[in-house]
């Protein structure tokens, strides 16, 4: 498979997104965030997306020339449009708000509106942990998962993610999303044309199902059963009832060309330490646990192993398959 330094790969990436119609903007910071992902393993969400979101972007599902603004601003709150262009600069806003705001408020909540597939949520969180701040965010996406009981697909697989910063070492980041499994890896088999385990997807007719076509026509299956269909609804709540952004199943699939702009929602929550017990008995707290945590021979910190790769790529390189760096390649001109 072909390897590209990081660097180039963000570069390539982001000409493909530019002769797709992002600004220069979007397209910088949209490469930016996949090559990250790639960096960290997760290739599901890298530069694989970058003919997807080219698509939608030539199609007009995502708006090339979207400039985020903050809608609206009250107190430890705000609400930032995304206007229906790609999410990664509408989130790279509403974060640099809910920081400022925490750092007056103490605390801070921000939405994002007619937003657009964020990626790995963990990431838009970096720049949380290096304000030495706690961070959560959340998100919806198009309707891949049933309410409980249910086996019609209403929820997203509606991710969450978390940062809590360290004393000298690296924030444990904590992301998951709640479905068994993140619907980018069905994409990723349907491509490679690989089978699925039992457990991860219904196909459109409720059955459970090894073929990774049949799931992302289908269902995914939520993590926990009834409880993980929970977690799903509250964050549905979260970053759409607060924001106003489309609800899941009025969001057409990411993975077809053609359909409606997704409109969907984020949310960020942003906490600065010093306004409640105070920062050093919050580093205390922290690495006191993870000292009794790793006391155990078996548990690694969550974060650590994406750290590790994201290391190892950037000395070495980002292998992509070649049929992606191909099409990346016709992309970018």
């Amino acid at each position: 498979m072909p390897r590209f330094a990081p660097a180039d790969l963000e570069a390539l990436a982001a000409r493909a997104l530019r002769n797709s119609g992002a600004s220069d903007a979007m397209a910088q910071a949209t490469a930016r965030a996949l090559v990250a992902a790639d960096l960290r393993g997760l290739a599901s969400h890298g530069v694989a997306r970058v003919p997807q979101y080219a698509t939608h972007l030539s199609n007009g599902r995502a708006d090339g020339a979207a400039v985020p603004a903050v809608a609206r601003s009250k107190g430890a709150t705000a609400l930032v449009d995304a206007r229906c262009g790609l999410a990664f600069p509408a989130c790279a806003l509403a974060v640099d708000t809910a920081i400022a705001k925490a750092r007056e408020f103490g605390v801070a909540f921000v939405g994002v509106t007619n937003s657009h597939h964020f990626g790995v949520a963990e990431l838009h969180l970096a720049p949380v942990a290096a304000a030495g701040m706690v961070g959560i965010a959340l998100g919806n996406s198009p309707a891949a998962m049933p309410a409980a009981g249910g086996r019609t697909p209403l929820f997203g697989t509606n991710p969450i993610a978390a940062v809590f910063p360290r004393r000298d070492a690296a924030p444990l980041a904590i992301d998951l999303s709640l479905s068994e499994v993140a619907r980018g890896k069905l994409m990723v088999a349907a491509k490679e044309g690989k089978a699925i385990p039992l457990g991860w997807a219904l196909d459109r007719d409720g059955n459970a199902t090894t073929d990774p076509k049949a799931g992302l026509e289908g269902s995914m299956l939520p993590m926990g059963g009834a409880k993980g269909a929970m977690l799903a609804l509250a964050v549905e709540l979260l970053v759409t009832a607060l924001t106003g952004a489309a609800l899941g199943f009025e969001a057409d699939s990411f993975f077809v060309d053609a359909g409606n702009r997704p409109r969907i929602g984020q949310a960020f929550l942003v906490v600065d330490p010093a306004a409640l017990a105070g920062r050093e008995s919050y580093l205390e707290r922290v690495e006191t646990l993870v000292a009794a945590m790793l006391a155990d021979a078996g548990v690694r910190l969550p974060g650590a192993r994406r750290n590790a790769l994201a290391a190892k790529a950037a000395a070495e390189g980002i292998e992509i398959p070649q049929a992606l760096s191909d099409q990346l390649a016709k992309l970018a001109g």
